[in-house]
């Protein structure tokens, strides 16, 4: 059975840090690109952040950049998302995703998605 399962989020104040982990079993998950993304309330769903099963290159939305952090650990089979300076605007659940393709962006058709963990920054 594939899984792709969030883990680390919580409540943090403005200005606090979380590190997120997606978790994956049941696929050979070197073969993977991963991205994150997130949903507040009434909003759209977006894109955070995405790394290559390639190269682990990395993409970063615009508003994060120099605040957040991918990487991966293939020998754990999961990804990271290392997220410093958080902001109340950050609150939202945050999702991985897994494409099987060595280069992915966020509008890319992702096979898997996880259930989300939910991060909440406290002003």
């Amino acid at each position: 059975q594939v899984q792709f399962v969030e883990s680390g989020g919580g409540l943090v104040q403005s200005g606090g840090s979380l590190r997120l982990s997606c978790a994956a079993s049941g696929v050979i998950f070197s073969y993977y690109s991963i991205g994150w993304f997130r949903q507040a309330p009434g909003n759209e769903r977006e894109g955070v952040s995405c790394i290559s099963s390639r190269d682990s290159r990395s993409y970063y939305t615009e508003s994060v950049k120099g605040r957040f952090t991918i990487s991966r650990d293939n020998a754990k089979n999961t990804v990271y998302l290392q997220m410093n300076s958080l902001r109340p605007e950050d609150t939202a659940i945050y999702y991985c995703a897994a494409a099987q393709h060595p280069y992915i962006d966020f509008k890319w058709e992702y096979n898997y998605w996880g259930q989300g963990t939910q991060v909440t920054v406290s002003s």
